[in-house]
């Protein structure tokens, strides 16, 4: 375990960049051998919009890294937040509380928050609003979205009281999960259903992309399934039931052109359709 947190403490940038890099590969390449479905587009095509919203979250997070770094250690070195606080205990155990709680104020919490609050879900249907779900699509993510996730996440660093190798640890595991889970891939039913008892598994994050509400806002989860299950936000739909994007946007001049997914959260409001 001491090996694996002294890797993280001291990642290269060049490691991170081959995680992120290198999960989209192996999931562009599992979509070619078991797809889920067999989408009638441009991959390659596809894949230019939503590798321009990774590079500018990549962009975004770089510039504001440092912040990340010293709420980290500021907390560390002011015996602040959840960790600090609790009685010693196995270092395995410290790491999965310690992930835990990243998950839950970084990513759970942001992202129900985001379909709670108006102004914040018109950022973030530009990620439910692609009708072609790939791994591509795990960080199709607004410049707007990408500044207030990262703050959630600053925030969830000092509350949880979280060292930075744990920090490069979620934000490795987050990302590789994000590809899996949004990859076009079909796993057996039942391995998918026991994933899903742990970590969000394919199946389960589809149905949040489905273009309607209720389905639409649940199964927020990141990494792990517990949150949405404790908290009733966790649904089911039969895969072949699942039809993607988002109600107000299905027009492929408004979804699948650059331009026009750039300029939707300065847009009018629109009220979704519903089941």
């Amino acid at each position: 375990m001491e090996s694996i947190i002294n890797y993280f403490a001291t990642i290269p940038s060049t490691h991170r960049s081959a995680i992120l890099i290198g999960g989209i590969a192996f999931f562009w390449m599992a979509e070619y051998a078991i797809p889920l479905f067999n989408f009638k587009y441009n991959k390659f095509k596809h894949a230019r919009i939503n590798i321009f919203f990774t590079l500018t979250t990549i962009i975004i997070n770089f510039a504001l890294a440092i912040i990340l770094l010293k709420s980290a250690e500021w907390a560390v070195n002011n015996h602040f937040g959840i960790l600090q606080w609790l009685p010693t205990m196995p270092l395995w155990a410290f790491t999965i509380v310690g992930l835990l709680l990243l998950d839950l104020i970084g990513a759970w919490f942001v992202h129900w928050t985001e379909h709670k609050v108006k102004w914040m879900w018109k950022f973030h249907l530009v990620h439910h609003s692609d009708t072609n779900v790939d791994t591509t699509s795990a960080n199709r993510h607004h410049p707007g979205e990408s500044v207030f996730r990262f703050i959630f996440t600053t925030a969830g660093i000092v509350i949880a009281g979280a060292p930075m190798w744990m920090v490069f640890m979620y934000q490795a595991i987050s990302v590789l999960l994000s590809q899996f889970n949004h990859a076009n891939i079909v796993i057996p039913k039942w391995l998918d259903n026991a994933i899903s008892w742990v970590i969000v598994s394919p199946d389960m994050h589809k149905v949040h992309h489905h273009y309607v509400q209720p389905y639409t806002d649940s199964n927020y989860g990141n990494i792990f399934s517990i949150w949405d299950r404790l908290f009733g936000t966790y649904m089911t739909l039969d895969r072949d039931k699942i039809i993607y994007g988002i109600d107000t946007h299905m027009k492929p001049e408004e979804n699948d052109r650059l331009g026009s997914l750039l300029k939707i959260p300065f847009e009018p409001y629109r009220q979704p359709v519903g089941e």
